[in-house]
């Protein structure tokens, strides 16, 4: 008998499970990693995982949804706000689901014919259907993106697309306090404060090909190579002066050894990147260890009187330096102030696409992540 070489997967999951987010059958907190009920998967193989301040969500490899945990603003897509405690699997999409992106309290999913779906919260227009709508349990079509998108982001109360023709949009309020405070009396750009997808300035000819975010700041990484990032620079992961940073700028290749960017993740506060040959640079907020290395006390005095402000912690932190124990890594995952990588051959690298999850017990983006979830080949 021909037996299938594809693999099973256990889905193992730990930390604060409030709403169910473990996909466990209970809502106890979980101090060790334990099986979740993946019944409902019924041993299909998994895209990626991700997870927002209380949900998570499942991506087959045949494109279905499951999600499970918190769902009082409809972030689970179900068509009801009850808090699910085990995987379902998501029964309104009629199309194949390439790719997920949760933020606080909300989900984006890019599906076939690059449309984008959401559902959620929409108190900051993170959903990009307007402000009409203030959240929706049913999935919304963003239909202002007019052309095929190749990869969505979801930071905190706000969203990045790229479109097939390298147009970058950003939509979602959640960074416009922090706009509006840095730049007056400087008026707020239009991407930084729109409810529905606004074209980001300065990416034309660049080439963009993936977006990431933080909890209020944005990445984009292009073809050729160039990280380009902007937003809230309070605690250095921008690698500027400024404290905010309105336009999209890019990193210096100098600081990351000269070479090419070819992927990148972001934390709440803090960035990895990984370059051409295979090492991986860390910055931004380090004072919960999230940067992977040792933090020299050290001030750079021309950045004194300009650098990020109070609370940016390590001026040291602000610059990227490599954390060699990385290098050569397969897969990286952040979540709001931690990070686990695959390094070196694994039989099965292409299991986990993605883990993006975020801190229940925090009202802002200051706390950090109390729930995980991780996939390993079943024995």
């Amino acid at each position: 008998m021909e037996t299938s070489s594809r693999p099973e997967f256990c889905l193992h999951s730990w930390g604060a499970n409030s709403y169910g987010q473990l996909g466990q059958g209970h809502v106890e907190d979980q101090s060790d990693p334990r099986l979740s009920d993946t019944a409902p998967l019924q041993n299909k193989a998994v895209r990626a995982v991700s997870g927002g301040g209380g949900h998570s969500v499942v991506v087959t490899e045949n494109g279905e949804v499951f999600v499970c945990g918190q769902n009082d603003r409809g972030q689970l897509g179900l068509g009801h706000n009850a808090d699910i405690s085990t995987l379902q699997l998501c029964p309104s999409l009629s199309q194949r689901v390439t790719q997920v992106a949760c933020g606080w309290d909300f989900t984006l999913l890019l599906a076939d014919y690059g449309r984008v779906l959401a559902c959620g919260s929409n108190a900051f227009g993170q959903l990009g259907v307007g402000q009409t709508v203030t959240h929706s349990a049913d999935l919304q079509v963003v239909e202002r993106l007019r052309e095929p998108v190749v990869s969505v982001a979801a930071g905190l109360r706000h969203s990045l697309a790229v479109t097939h023709s390298g147009c970058v949009y950003q939509w979602g309020r959640g960074l416009f306090s922090h706009a509006k405070r840095a730049l007056s009396p400087q008026p707020v750009p239009a991407h930084l404060s729109s409810t529905v997808p606004t074209l980001v300035p300065g990416l034309e000819q660049k080439t963009p090909q993936l977006v990431s975010a933080g909890a209020v700041h944005c990445m984009c990484l292009t073809g050729d190579g160039n990280l380009f990032l902007w937003g809230s620079n309070k605690h250095g992961q921008l690698t500027a002066k400024e404290p905010f940073l309105s336009s999209p700028t890019p990193v210096k290749n100098s600081l990351l050894g000269g070479e090419k960017v070819i992927r990148v993740w972001s934390g709440w506060t803090h960035i990895v990147a990984q370059t051409e040959t295979g090492r991986v640079f860390t910055w931004g907020r380090g004072d919960y260890g999230q940067l992977g290395r040792q933090i020299l006390m050290k001030q750079h005095p021309e950045r004194q009187s300009a650098g990020p402000s109070a609370g940016g912690g390590n001026q040291e932190a602000c610059l990227p330096a490599e954390v060699e124990v990385l290098h050569g890594a397969t897969h990286v995952a952040c979540g709001s102030e931690h990070n686990l990588a695959i390094v070196g051959p694994t039989k099965h690298r292409s299991v986990l696409s993605e883990v993006q999850l975020c801190d229940e017990k925090a009202g802002a983006a200051e706390g950090e992540l109390t729930n995980l979830m991780y996939l390993v080949p079943a024995p």
